[in-house]
């Protein structure tokens, strides 16, 4: 037992590594395993990387053109891509392309805006939760008559028609339309379907239109930035709401 309790690794001592000794300290930090381990590691990445770039080498076609041969330079032994002396369009060239995204950007919005009035006057927003919704009091004088209270009767149309916060006709109009009697729930169920439709498209245009005013926003302050030369100072960065705010320096005009 003796020799098993002196092999169990619960009693046995950690290994530590030693320290660098006093007397050699002026050669400085002694390597301990990890860190020969990082080092071992980064050799030999940096061994297989020139493996594999001798190997891409050997294995090319001497033959074969790329347009970066003509279009880069050597600078101290690294390939540099040349400038090119002469832009390739002028500086009235880009503002007029900015000016006619701008234009574009500007179209795309006053298209959403007139597509939410059309919606907006179509729908009126009558069963839009952002509306508070009203409630109706009817009075009457005693209990019994709140048990047998009939909605429908007291405002004489059709039961299925009470619940209806506008376009509620009376029975007499339900005459006049030929339409008395029972209610198609079909049909119901279809108009109430093609309202809901119809408000979602209204939320997905309206969130459309935000987004191009910011983006009408940010293309207006980069032509600021395009045609005023003079000193600014940014004031708040750009982000996904919002275009960037600069401040210019006010110049005297004589």
């Amino acid at each position: 037992m003796a020799s098993l309790r002196k092999a169990s690794k619960t009693n046995a001592r950690t290994y530590r590594e030693r320290s660098q000794p006093s007397s050699r300290s002026h050669l400085g930090f002694l390597e301990k395993k990890k860190d020969y381990k990082e080092r071992a590691e980064d050799f030999q990445k940096k061994q297989n990387t020139l493996k594999r770039l001798k190997r891409k080498a050997l294995s090319r076609n001497p033959d074969e053109f790329y347009f970066n041969m003509v279009k880069t330079q050597k600078v101290d032994g690294v390939h540099q891509e040349r400038e090119e002396t002469e832009p390739s369009h002028t500086e009235a060239e880009l503002k007029l392309m900015f000016s006619q995204d701008q234009k574009y950007v500007t179209m795309k919005r006053t298209s959403e805006l007139n597509k939410i009035e059309r919606l907006k006057s179509n729908l009126h927003l009558v069963d839009n939760d952002t509306v508070p919704k009203n409630k109706h009091i009817v009075f009457v004088d005693s209990a019994r008559e709140v048990k047998e209270f009939d909605a429908a009767k007291h405002f004489g149309t059709h039961p299925s028609l009470v619940n209806r916060r506008y376009n509620r006709p009376t029975l007499e109009s339900l005459k006049k339309m030929e339409i008395r009697g029972n209610l198609n729930k079909g049909d119901l169920e279809a108009v109430s379907k093609e309202k809901q439709q119809r408000y979602r498209e209204l939320v997905k245009r309206i969130q459309r239109e935000k987004d191009l005013h910011v983006i009408q926003q940010k293309m207006e302050m980069k032509k600021h930035l395009m045609e005023k030369k003079e000193k600014r100072t940014k004031l708040e960065e750009e982000t996904k709401t919002s275009a960037p705010v600069y401040r210019w320096r006010h110049k005297r005009k004589r």
